[in-house]
């Protein structure tokens, strides 16, 4: 049975726990539940559960339920049949049909609206699909895997998210700790980074400076492995082929951050942080709605350079296309 390797790193009481937890969760069926913040690795937990699991050898399918309009909502989902509405010239499978025997992994599934939370919970019940245009309905064996980096209880008790979704997708539940949680870990992710870049980039594998390594464990990590990610990376390009990389910024006048102690920085940092993301992701939304997928107009109307918005655009994976339609945008 085919299979796909999910590396999942890490030594800390932390993590060994939610390992355990993963490897429980991946020897069920049951749908589950991902929390925790952003860049903590979330769709890489949901691909675990399903390679390690029974479904292994079928399909599993990442879905950006922030990047699919309303108005495409049910088509996605279910599938159409020809001629059902006006641009349907063929007829197409949907999501859930394309994950028919293994995983449909909903990321950001907070961000659903209601509606699409009723057409979701609709499925969740009853497991069974009818596409736009079509009078049969046929049943479709999907196990669902959602993640959020929001807490959906808070939202249901906002009455953001509807209450009986959020049980029906609830049945086992885990929750990835941040990465400045995780202690040593973060030195160990750091390592395995540079193999990865080492091997992609055909150059000797460099180690980090003891400096450089301290300043990893002390840093507050608001973007947790995907910001590590990123300054990995980063300073791998800029060391060019150095046997020992100390970071660029340590010996500079423009370090990101000082390296103080967590219990100084994270509260604050973690905020802020949270906060800004959230701000973006729904303003780009909402301009994108606006503009119906128009960059140029969407530019224009937030008075930012075109390039700066299509880097943000980018760094949230908000695609444009999802919202455009036959409609000219606004004036």
């Amino acid at each position: 049975m085919p299979t796909e390797p999910v590396t999942l790193i890490g030594e800390s009481r932390a993590f060994r726990a939610v390992r355990a937890r993963l490897s429980r969760i991946a020897r069920t069926d049951a749908t589950v539940l991902i929390e925790g913040e952003t860049g903590t690795g979330k769709e890489l937990a949901a691909r675990a559960v399903h390679y390690e699991g029974r479904r292994c050898g079928g399909p599993f399918i990442p879905v950006n339920c922030g990047a699919i309009p309303d108005s495409l909502l049910e088509s996605e989902l279910f599938g159409y049949r020809q001629g059902a509405f006006t641009d349907a010239k063929g007829s197409a499978p949907g999501i859930l049909m394309l994950a028919h025997g293994g995983t449909l992994f909903l990321d950001e599934v907070d961000a659903l609206s209601i509606r699409a939370q009723v057409a979701l919970l609709r499925f969740v019940q009853d497991r069974a699909i009818r596409p736009l245009g079509s009078g049969d309905e046929r049943k479709v064996d999907v196990r669902i895997v959602s993640a959020t980096n929001r807490s959906l209880k808070e939202l249901v008790a906002q009455r953001l998210f509807r209450h009986d979704l959020y049980y029906r997708l609830n049945i086992m539940h885990v929750e990835l700790p941040p990465l400045r949680e995780r202690g040593e870990d973060v030195v160990l992710f750091a390592v395995h980074l540079l193999r990865q870049f080492a091997q992609r980039y055909r150059t000797p594998v460099p180690r980090l400076d003891a400096r450089s390594s301290a300043w990893l464990r002390g840093y507050a990590w608001p973007g947790n492995i995907r910001e590590l990610e990123n300054l990995i990376e980063s300073e791998f390009l800029f060391a060019e082929n150095e046997p020992v990389i100390t970071f660029s910024f340590l010996t500079s006048e423009q370090a990101p951050v000082a390296a103080a102690p967590v219990e100084e920085l994270w509260n604050y940092r973690r905020a802020k942080a949270l906060l800004v993301e959230e701000f973006d992701r729904d303003f780009l939304k909402r301009l994108m709605q606006f503009s119906r997928g128009n960059v140029a107009l969407a530019a224009r109307t937030a008075g930012k350079e075109r390039r700066d918005l299509g880097r943000l655009l980018r760094k949230y994976a908000i695609l444009p296309d999802a919202f455009r339609n036959e409609s000219q945008p606004p004036s």
